[in-house]
Formats: C-alpha cells, sequence, structure tokens
C-alpha cells in the first residue's frame, strides 16, 4: 500500500469513527440502489404487495382485504402512489431501501449510545452480514418490521436515559407500526416488560414502569372493543401460540418422524431428536447468516461478551429470547423455516457480533484486517447479484399482455408471470399436473408452464389436446418459459 491509499484508508477509518450513523445510513442508500438495478423481477411477496396495492389504487381500501388479510403495506404503496403519483414498484423500492437504511443507522446509533468504541464495528456489520443485507433487491414486509423493532429498541433505550411519559408512548407508537408489518412484533412488548420488571421492588422504579405499562394495558382494552383480535390474522397467530396446539403439533411432528425409525429405542426417543434436531438446524443458519462475523467466537474466550449483552443490551437480549420462542413454535407448527423470519435474531445480536469484532481486533490485529477485507467483499456480493435472473418470466408476461386477449383463460404456474402480463398476481390453485389433467385442461386457452418443450410427456399431451408451443422464452442460462395453445 502506497502513501496515498494509506491517507485514504486512515481518512475513511476516521469518517466511520466520528460518523458512523451517518455512514450507515448513507452507505445502506447506495449499496439498496446497487441492489436494486441489478434485480431483472419481483419476487413473488412483491408481486403479492404490489398487485394488492394496485387494486387499492382501482377500487378502494376494502379490495386490500380480498387479496391478503394482513395489507398494511399495500395500504402504504397505494397512498405513496397517490400522493407522489410514482409507480407502485419504485414506491415499494423507495421504501424498502429508507427502512433498510434507517434500521441500519438506528442499530448503530443503539450501539454507539451503549458502547461508543464499537459504533465502527456496529456500522460494518449491519451493512456487510448476510442476514438482511441479501434481501436489499427485494420487496417484502421484514422491511418495515425490522426497522420499526430497531426504533422500539432506540426509543426504549432514550426512555431509559431520559426518561417521559411521552418517550413511553413513542416506544409503544412503533410497536404499532411495525406489528402493521408484522404481527410478531407485539412480542417487544413482553421483552420490555421483562426488562422493566425487576422496576417493581423498587421504589425509585415503579414510576417508570407505570410509564411503561399504562399505554399498553388502555390500547388492549381498546383493541378488545373494537373486535381487533377477532380478525383473521390475530385469529391464526392466537391459534399458532395456543399451548395445546404447540404440544399436538410437536407429538404429530415426533410420531411422523418416529415411524421412519428402524430402531425401537431411537423411536422412542423421537421427541428429543426432532427437538434439538430442530435446534440445531436454527443454529446453523443462524451462524451461516453472521456470515464473516462469526469468526470472533471460534475462540472460546470471545463467548464471555454473552455476559456483556446481557448487561448492557437487555432490551434486545429479551427480545431475541422471545423471538427464538417464536422461532421454534413457528418450526413445530409449519414444519419449516425460512431464513427471512431467522435474520431479526441475527439483527439483535449486532451488538454482540460488534464486541466479538472489537475483541478479536485486540487479540489478532493482522487477521482481523483480513477479515475486515472479507466482510467487505460479502457486502458487495450481497448486492452484485451474478445470476442469470428470471427475465424469461417478464419477457413471457409481456408476451402474454400484448398477443392474448385479457379475458382468454390461462394456467400461469407462476404467479409473476400473470403479474407482469398485467392480469394481476395469480396464484395457481391447481397444480401442473391437475391444471393440464383431462378433468381441467379443457378450462384453459393458453398455459405457460417451466420446460424444455422436448420432454417425452409432453409432445404426448400436446398431441392429444391438439395444442402447440407457440413461443418459448428463456435467461441466459436456459432456464425456459413455454407458451402453449391451439
Amino acid at each position: 500500500m502506497n502513501g496515498t491509499d494509506s491517507k485514504w484508508a486512515a481518512k475513511a477509518v476516521q469518517v466511520i469513527s466520528e460518523r458512523p450513523v451517518s455512514v450507515a445510513f448513507w452507505t445502506s442508500v447506495v449499496l439498496s440502489l446497487i441492489a436494486v438495478l441489478g434485480t431483472a423481477t419481483v419476487g413473488r411477496d412483491a408481486a403479492l404487495y404490489i398487485d394488492t396495492a394496485q387494486q387499492v389504487v382501482l377500487h378502494g381500501t376494502d379490495a386490500a382485504w380480498q387479496h391478503f388479510d394482513w395489507p398494511w403495506f399495500s395500504l402504504l404503496l397505494a397512498l405513496t402512489h397517490r400522493v407522489l403519483h410514482l409507480p407502485l414498484e419504485l414506491s415499494a423500492y423507495l421504501w424498502c431501501g429508507l427502512f433498510f437504511a434507517g434500521t441500519s443507522a438506528l442499530m448503530v446509533d443503539c450501539v454507539r449510545r451503549r458502547s461508543p468504541e464499537l459504533a465502527g464495528w456496529a456500522c460494518l456489520i449491519v451493512l456487510a452480514m448476510p442476514a438482511f443485507n441479501a434481501f436489499r433487491n427485494d420487496i417484502i414486509r421484514e422491511c418495515g418490521f425490522w426497522f420499526f423493532c430497531t426504533l422500539t429498541l432506540w426509543q426504549a433505550l432514550r426512555w431509559q436515559a431520559l426518561g417521559g411519559w411521552l418517550r413511553a408512548a413513542m416506544i409503544h407508537l412503533a410497536i404499532l407500526a411495525a406489528a402493521l408489518f408484522r404481527l410478531e412484533a407485539l412480542l417487544l412488548l413482553p421483552a420490555l416488560g421483562l426488562w422493566q420488571l425487576p422496576g417493581l421492588w423498587s421504589s425509585g422504579q415503579r414510576s417508570r414502569v407505570l410509564q411503561f405499562a399504562l399505554l399498553p394495558v388502555l390500547g388492549l382494552l381498546a383493541a378488545s372493543a373494537w373486535g381487533v383480535f377477532m380478525s383473521a390474522r390475530f385469529m391464526f397467530y392466537l391459534d399458532m401460540i395456543a399451548p395445546q396446539g404447540v404440544y399436538a403439533s410437536f407429538q404429530m411432528l415426533s410420531d411422523q418422524f418416529a415411524h421412519s425409525l428402524i430402531n425401537k429405542y431411537s423411536q422412542d426417543e423421537a421427541g428429543r431428536i426432532v427437538f434439538f434436531g430442530m435446534l440445531g438446524t436454527m443454529t446453523i443458519t443462524f451462524i451461516k447468516l453472521m456470515g464473516p462475523f462469526a469468526a470472533p467466537f471460534v475462540l472460546r474466550r470471545n463467548w464471555g461478551v454473552l455476559g456483556v449483552y446481557w448487561r448492557d443490551y437487555r432490551p434486545f437480549a429479551w427480545a431475541a429470547l422471545l423471538y427464538l420462542v417464536v422461532l421454534i413454535v413457528f418450526f413445530i407448527k409449519m414444519q419449516f423455516m425460512n431464513t427471512r423470519y431467522l435474520s431479526f435474531l441475527n439483527l439483535l445480536f449486532v451488538p454482540v457480533l460488534a464486541m466479538g469484532m472489537a475483541a478479536f481486533a485486540r487479540q489478532c490485529p493482522r487477521w482481523s484486517k483480513v477479515l475486515v477485507v472479507v466482510a467487505l467483499l460479502v457486502m458487495l456480493s450481497n448486492v452484485i447479484s451474478t445470476g442469470a435472473g428470471k427475465t424469461h418470466y417478464v419477457a413471457a408476461g409481456r408476451w402474454v399482455s400484448t398477443h392474448v386477449e385479457p379475458d382468454a383463460a390461462a394456467w400461469f404456474e407462476d404467479g409473476r408471470i400473470s403479474y407482469y402480463a398485467g392480469r394481476g398476481y395469480v396464484l395457481p390453485t391447481l397444480t401442473r399436473e391437475q391444471a393440464m389433467s383431462a378433468e381441467h385442461a379443457g378450462q384453459y386457452r393458453y398455459f405457460l408452464i417451466e420446460g424444455k418443450g422436448d420432454e417425452p410427456w409432453l409432445s404426448e399431451w400436446l398431441v392429444a389436446h391438439k395444442m402447440r408451443i407457440i413461443e418459448r422464452f428463456a435467461n441466459r442460462k436456459g432456464a425456459t418459459i413455454l407458451i402453449i395453445g391451439q
């Protein structure tokens, strides 16, 4: 490294050290812009949210509830479109980019308030950790969920330092806003309640506990009076967390696994195997989502930062513990785990990772520099895609919009094709085998399916139904959408 490079590096370190929050915000904006510019198609969830927002624009807010039972993000997009006259897709990317930037800045500021010397590391982590940065090119509700949950914790730290009824109220307003994106945000209420619980036994802290607890109690009473808890989404979540239902689902899962085992002794241990296997899977995924920032914890002596985390970042720790319980319940009930859901747990561990990186830098200064370089490369890999992209979905959809009558019955294997065809996001109610069976094939004039076109079963089917492959669209890696019709 020459003298000029050294000066630039020193200047960069100085800027990050002096203004880590600003660096986190604006760098996040740039990273989101890079990610979006490299995106060929929107995701399935994005197509649903944007299509729902389009229905709101055309038919009013009541239409939102007919498409999705928790459409607040779509309502936000529709409102943005009406006020700013921006295209819905652009509005969605704009909001997600701002939520990402706000989350990054707030998390860094939380660390800066508690541990100023760790702010630079926190800045690097929130910008590079794959857990949430890998979703910068997506339009997902989690962006708003992450932002308002982080805002809640940030407000909680301010309220702890300064007190006040207004600051306490702002905590709960942030939780409410987060819940409009994902109802799991309500776990922050008991998490922060457990954080404040010791204050009940301290006469000097009881007024603080009252400041925190009064508004949620009034809110629960008001929500009960308005029948909020009878909504489909609330009922689904209440059913999800019902202890008897969780136990029954776990027992069913254990029995299913036990029946797949040969040895009787293993069958007797099926419940333990399932439970600890589930925890092991979540732990491995959690560590994987840390990216290079898991490296400092290879050294056993760095595990001690968990104690500091519990002491200095207790609101984060309680939220992480309760969210882990939520993930376990979800895994048991739904029998799958999405990395997007696990990402919030990684976000809550940013202070731990920052402490781990700082300790590793003191212990292994040379290797820590290598780790920083790796982190910067991961930061770029999160937003720069080298994949082919699903451009064939876009091409097929646009062909349908210009060559097929709007009222012609068509079956789309992926709802995004219908989205780009201008028909809205349509979830197929039939599988491909069902739609192309003798029972249902006559209901459709067109079929848009994924395939090469030379499959023996397809050739026979085309002859039997007197259809042909009208057009085909492929991306640069050969993935193909076939348009089949007469």
